[in-house]
């Protein structure tokens, strides 16, 4: 790659040296696949899945998330396997168009002509593999039991029979440097902080994969002033305090952890690392903190949660569907497993504006028109949100929360307050916690930042006394162990993060996730260390003054100009 790659920061653009100068050997775009992609079982082995994402994402997303709406969201018409037909190669081969599109999925045939004119990433993503097998661009990121859930049994054609001719893959030049830098990336010993991770992520996954997990609402605002505004809340630190020995053990929502901070949760970790969910699940037992499970998850939740080590504690993040009983039977199933908490997520009733993931919109070609029936108008537009967001419902009220409470003894958390009036509701609702949360600034941009949120309710709670009827969670912008101290301190019971665990497992699997939470309880102990104080019940308002939250920041440009930015990680070719 020429020139210099610019890795947008947050309040300034931070350039990055990373491939300047770079002398890559020369490869051709027609390589194989197999000729440049590492081993099975190799470190370098989950890059493989990601060649295939495009074309995976959006035929999974639709199969997964809007053919659920197109079919009212029922669970309950699963696909049988009774009296199944055989379907020859030769005849699948036949309907490979747009009027009559049947493909291959792990030996099973099914009939998608209906559901073409849906499909948010548009026609040509799926006619590029009408009359063939799709397994391999289905299969990387997403759960085995997605079809069976989710596609009428009317939709399932039978079972093939017979061997389809294998498809030589080819990589764009592209991809091949992309499979470079995957090569070469920074040893995980390298990695100093989080974001270090997020660098590296930034540059070994696939464009569309990264457009997914960074983008976030029309301009971004909330996204940058979620983390902007731990930097308007400063220490007082206390001095002369033997602090020796600090303990970060705490409890959030009556179970035991080892630090105040959860992996929160996130969609589609597949589209990073081939472990998805199960590799955030494997880093989270070793690192003994809490996992947030996502409805929309790539790994199904019996997969995730298999995953867990005997007495790790893990919570879910419940969409409502607009079929009520599917949540109802969701919550059941979580009992089941062994669910501690469920997380009802109510800032998504409509898909905010990302239009980093828009602009990608998963399509392979969006020029040519493979249908076979002269129609091109289709919706390109929305990208992969919003396939994952079109089962949600968009009519959750204060009675659905009454009637979860209702149905399970789980812990009820809502997670998604933006203002102190809902965590007030929210009290005397009798819920057992609140996330202030604005979706990572996904949703609407110029939600205040979940800090501010905090900093105004947590008094209000405490005059009225309602802050021990519930437990308080903030999440969004936090990637240091001084903004987890700024959070508790102003009363916080425990914090999320998910984009930095997205990315750690991303870039190095079930080891960079344990890396990433060794990296913040090494912050941790530090900085408690220098604030003072030796166990996380002693942080308190006492030892923040949140006085600039609330008003403006200078921009010394001069000192900007002379400040000498600090580098990431570098590359093992660089």
């Amino acid at each position: 790659m020429n020139g210099r790659l610019l890795f947008q920061g947050y309040r300034s653009s931070i350039r990055a040296t990373a491939f300047a100068g770079r002398n890559l050997r020369p490869l051709q775009a027609s390589r194989k696949l197999s000729s440049i992609l590492p081993k099975a079982g190799s470190e370098k082995s989950h890059s493989s899945s990601k060649i295939l994402t495009r074309g995976g994402l959006v035929i999974g997303l639709a199969l997964v998330a809007t053919t659920a709406t197109i079919w009212s969201q029922s669970l309950a018409s699963p696909i049988s396997n009774d009296d199944e037909r055989k379907v020859t190669p030769e005849e699948l081969a036949k309907h490979n168009t747009g009027t009559d599109c049947w493909v291959a999925i792990n030996g099973k045939v099914y009939d998608l002509t209906e559901f073409l004119p849906q499909h948010p990433g548009g026609r040509n993503v799926i006619l590029k593999r009408a009359g063939k097998d799709a397994s391999k661009v289905f299969n990387p990121i997403h759960p085995p039991d997605a079809i069976s859930k989710f596609l009428p049994a009317d939709k399932f054609v039978g079972v093939l029979d017979g061997e389809l001719p294998e498809e030589e893959e080819v990589l764009t030049d592209a991809e091949i440097e992309r499979q470079e830098r995957i090569a070469n990336k920074p040893p995980l010993s390298s990695m100093f902080n989080v974001y270090d991770f997020e660098y590296v992520a930034q540059n070994i996954l696939d464009e569309a994969a990264w457009a997914y997990y960074s983008s976030a609402a029309d301009d971004e605002i909330t996204l940058r002033e979620n983390h902007f505004a731990y930097h308007k809340v400063f220490f007082r630190p206390r001095i002369l305090v033997d602090v020796t020995n600090i303990e970060l053990e705490t409890e959030m929502l009556g179970i035991k952890t080892s630090a105040p901070f959860y992996i929160s949760a996130t969609a589609l970790a597949k589209l990073g690392h081939p472990e998805g969910e199960v590799g955030i699940a494997k880093g989270a037992g070793r690192g003994d903190i809490i996992q947030m499970i996502s409805t929309l998850a790539s790994c199904s939740l019996d997969e995730t949660v298999a995953a867990a080590k005997e007495g790790q504690s893990q919570w879910f993040q419940l969409y409502v569907n607009s079929d009520r009983e599917v949540a109802y039977n969701m919550i059941k199933h979580c009992e089941e497993l062994g669910i501690k908490g469920i997380f009802v997520t109510v800032d998504a009733p409509s898909l905010g504006n990302r239009e980093k993931d828009r602009r990608m919109k998963f399509t392979e070609d969006t020029d040519v028109d493979l249908s076979g029936d002269g129609k091109t108008e289709v919706n390109r537009s929305n990208g992969a949100a919003a396939a994952l967001s079109s089962f949600i419902d968009t009519a959750v009220t204060w009675k659905d929360i009454a009637e979860f409470k209702r149905r399970t003894n789980l812990p009820i958390v809502i997670k998604g307050i933006q203002r102190t009036e809902d965590v007030i509701l929210a009290a005397e609702h009798g819920v057992d916690g609140v996330v202030l949360s604005n979706h990572g600034g996904r949703q609407l941009d110029g939600a205040p930042p979940s800090l501010q949120v905090l900093a105004e309710c947590m008094p209000v709670l405490r005059q009225r006394g309602l802050d021990k009827k519930l437990e308080v969670f903030v999440d969004g912008g936090i990637r240091r162990g001084t903004d987890i101290m700024k959070a508790l301190c102003l009363g916080a019971k425990g914090v999320g993060l998910g984009r930095p665990f997205l990315y750690a497992n991303s870039a190095y699997g079930p080891d960079g996730v344990e890396k990433a939470i060794d990296i913040l309880k090494n912050e941790l102990i530090m900085n408690m260390r220098l604030l003072g104080v030796t166990k996380i019940s002693d942080l308190s308002p006492e030892f923040v003054d949140t006085r600039p939250l609330f008003g403006l920041t200078a921009n010394d440009r001069l000192f900007n100009n002379n400040y000498l930015d600090i580098e990431f990680p570098k590359f093992k070719d660089e």
